[in-house]
């Protein structure tokens, strides 16, 4: 039986087994001496050891999905269903605080800071490679690790010049990352701007969203995003924050993230944000205010994969936002939303009515739904406006700002109407 010790920013958590099926054990010293916090809402802190959904819930959630996935068990020579053969080879740097390692490899302080500086030619041949070779898996040295569909790559951005200058080297072994640069897949032409354009909208209507730029990389246009779930030491050194989505936290693989195929729905998040959370009447409304933009630019595939909390010693906190896209823009992609409001099952349906539905069946006051969902309406109408007169409307595609102030006005109307 292989055995994979878990860290949480270098210190030892338990143990991942790799049995008829996987189980989990945490460390005696961890239950006694640890910051107080579970790996996981469905790994609780108690002696006796963990197996079944709950571990595959958690752990197959710290990995790529879909052709990614597929690509890098490939390249690797294993199966792509044997999550623990896959995180053997690529764990060492994950999302969140968690640090994957075999048995016989000690986490060593001097595993924890090696890094290979990129010059302008080599990092754009990795980006031209990275659609073959996700997260550069099988590179000597490298063991990356991100959930979702789409191929990225963490790296480490030297943040002492302007973006257009940045340094940046790949994070060797068990070394932390500070960054993660999502290349533009080829068959979504504009989604860098896009994505960017839609990031910079929540951040100037006042949403907490994770720092990003956009960035010609070689040809391929490529989106740079400062990792939240990091800080930097006392000693300048990056230190590794604890975070988990809700999808793991609902005990959901990442196979089943969208609803309409058995995963969550907002009724079970917001019961999650009330009872998992150190703060719910803050993060409650922020994450309300996540689903009202989600809807309001046009963005069907905000899953539950596409909220997280944060961990410390002390809070459990809703993290900021991440992945919002304007998916109106192409037409051939689904526009069934990932998570029913009320019983809008798309976006061309959703309306104030569906918010007041939503928020009888989550306990949420309908004066205070219907307030936010005319001010985030209203805001972006008007950032919209002000946005194309910007270098952020002229470097973005216009799709999304006509999508999405035609939304925001005419949700406006209906709120102001709406009883």
């Amino acid at each position: 039986m292989k055995r994979l010790v878990v860290y949480l920013n270098g210190v030892r958590v338990g143990v991942l087994s790799d049995a008829e099926e996987p189980a989990f054990a945490y460390d005696a010293d961890w239950l006694a001496t640890g910051p107080g916090f579970p790996l996981s809402r469905q790994l609780p802190l108690k002696k006796e050891p963990f197996s079944g959904r709950a571990v595959r819930a958690f752990f197959s959630g710290l990995l790529p999905e879909a052709e990614p996935r597929d690509r890098i068990a490939s390249i690797l020579g294993v199966s792509g269903g044997n999550d623990f053969a896959i995180l053997e080879r690529i764990g060492g740097d994950c999302a969140g605080a968690v640090s994957l390692l075999p048995e016989d490899v000690p986490m060593a302080a001097s595993r924890t800071g090696a890094l290979r500086w990129l010059d302008e030619p080599a990092l754009a041949s990795i980006v031209e490679r990275l659609p073959q070779q996700p997260l550069m898996a099988g590179e000597s040295g490298l063991r990356l690790s991100l959930a979702g569909a789409q191929v990225k790559l963490p790296i480490i951005v030297a943040e002492d010049g302007a973006p257009t200058e940045m340094r940046v080297a790949l994070p060797l072994d068990e070394t932390p990352s500070t960054h993660i640069l999502k290349p533009e897949p080829a068959r979504f032409p504009g989604l860098v701007a896009n994505e960017a354009w839609c990031m910079a909208l929540a951040r100037e209507v006042g949403l907490r969203v994770a720092e990003c730029h956009r960035q010609i990389i070689g040809k391929t246009p490529c989106l740079i995003i400062k990792r939240y779930d990091r800080a930097a030491g006392p000693d300048g050194s990056v230190q590794r924050l604890h975070q988990e989505d809700f999808c793991q936290a609902l005990g959901f693989p990442a196979s089943r993230k969208y609803q309409q195929e058995g995963g969550p729905s907002l009724k079970d998040c917001f019961s999650l944000i009330r009872e998992w959370s150190s703060v719910p009447v803050i993060d409650i409304r922020d994450f309300l205010d996540g689903v009202i933009f989600a809807a309001l630019t046009g963005n069907a595939d905000a899953h539950s994969k596409n909220f997280s909390f944060l961990y410390s010693a002390k809070e459990r906190r809703l993290a900021p936002l991440y992945d919002q896209v304007c998916t109106l823009a192409w037409p051939e992609l689904s526009k069934h939303l990932s998570m029913k409001i009320g019983t809008a099952g798309t976006l061309a349906e959703v309306s104030p009515e569906h918010f007041q539905q939503l928020a009888k069946i989550t306990g949420l006051s309908w004066p205070m739904v219907r307030q936010r969902l005319k001010e985030m309406a209203d805001r972006l109408a008007e950032a919209c406006r002000r946005f194309d007169e910007s270098p952020e409307g002229e470097a973005a595609a216009q799709v999304p700002s006509v999508i999405v102030l035609e939304r925001a006005e005419r949700m406006a109307r209906l709120a102001q109407r709406a009883s």
